[in-house]
């Protein structure tokens, strides 16, 4: 639990810094989130070996609810920092604005994942409001009840097909997730008072959030809480891109797809990416066993799908589609099962 704690919070520790001090702390914000994690898995050779999968880890929820505290805490930090009366200059604010963004998305992100997937409901509630604050609330709901149950399939717009670029996808995700999300969750409100639709958190708590970054700072604040929170959103939609891209369950002959297995999802055994991202690029895993705790995650590179690179590097390479396709898909054709095993590409990086 050590490793997730120190790779999670000593970004937040950096942003605080760069908004009370300016300086080099944004340089370092930034540069740690890329090119530190970056290096820290590509220099350092160290392979995390998988847990005991029915281990429990009483600390894994505690630190989930604290980091998800605090990112209420670096949000309003990073609005003062960027639009208010900091006395940081434009650099200075502009990094701390891409930092926050970086940090909302690798890190705030599987936070708020993890919670909407835990049994109690005020850890629910906390990480819908995470996805909330980043203008992205109805992917609690999507994530939950439409990309679970239908994950590689056409029904779910959040698994890209196979030959479909980044930019097109994204096009097409956020809006179509919205709409299932809300279908999902109307189904679900049953009769209940419309005040208690998921989707007025949501709506509500969005525009709650926009009103008052207004009115502390004006246009400034509103466009400082319109780019960390997009930049947050393209972050997440490519986690999402990556971590499918191309996988398909098949379809029997009664109309029914197959279960949910390991061969549905990209995996990266990357250590310290995957302590920052609280083993999300373990995601075969998270899958097939959603209740388990993000510490337990486990790898099998023998049965799961495994990127080239990192998870960080692959949502790189994702905003290029041409050397995307060329990379990955022979890869997901493999594991469609639509080429010979020999004839798989090597592998570009460990």
């Amino acid at each position: 639990m050590s490793l997730f704690a120190i790779a999670t919070t000593l970004p937040m520790l950096l942003i605080a810094l760069a908004a009370f001090q300016g300086g080099p702390w944004g340089w370092l914000a930034v540069g740690y989130v890329t090119v530190l994690v970056f290096a820290f898995d590509r220099l350092i050779a160290l392979q995390r070996p998988n847990p005991d999968p029915e281990a429990e880890f009483p600390a894994a929820d505690w630190l989930l609810v604290a980091l998800g505290l605090v990112h209420f805490w670096v949000l309003a930090l990073a609005l003062w920092g960027v639009a208010g009366d900091s006395g940081r200059n434009l650099t200075e604010r502009a990094l701390l604005a891409i930092a926050v963004g970086l940090v909302s998305g690798q890190i705030a992100h599987p936070v708020a994942h993890e919670l909407i997937h835990r049994a109690g409901r005020g850890k629910r509630r906390l990480g819908r409001l995470i996805y909330t604050s980043l203008l992205f609330g109805h992917h609690a709901s999507a994530h939950l009840h439409v990309h679970h149950p239908h994950v590689a399939s056409a029904e779910d717009p959040c698994s890209a097909r196979p030959g479909q670029g980044f930019y097109c996808y994204m096009a097409r995700a956020w809006p179509s997730a919205f709409r299932a999300g809300l279908r999902a969750e109307t189904r679900r409100h049953g009769t209940r008072a419309a005040w208690r639709h998921p989707y007025a958190l949501y709506l509500g708590g969005a525009a709650a959030l926009l009103l008052v970054s207004g009115a502390l700072f004006g246009w400034r604040g509103l466009a400082a809480l319109c780019f960390i929170a997009g930049y947050a959103q393209i972050q997440i939609l490519l986690s999402d891109y990556v971590q499918h891209y191309g996988l398909r369950r098949t379809v029997g002959p009664n109309g029914r797809k197959e279960p949910v297995g390991p061969q549905h999802s990209w995996n990266a055994p990357h250590w310290y990416s995957s302590a920052m991202t609280l083993n999300a690029p373990r995601h075969s895993d998270h899958h097939v066993t959603p209740q388990r705790p993000y510490p337990a995650l486990q790898l099998d590179p023998g049965q799961m799908p495994v990127l080239p690179h990192s998870l960080p590097v692959m949502a790189v390479i994702a905003l290029v589609p041409p050397l995307w396709r060329r990379i990955m898909d022979p890869r997901a054709a493999r594991w469609r099962g639509q080429v010979p095993s020999g004839e798989a590409p090597r592998d570009l990086a460990s």
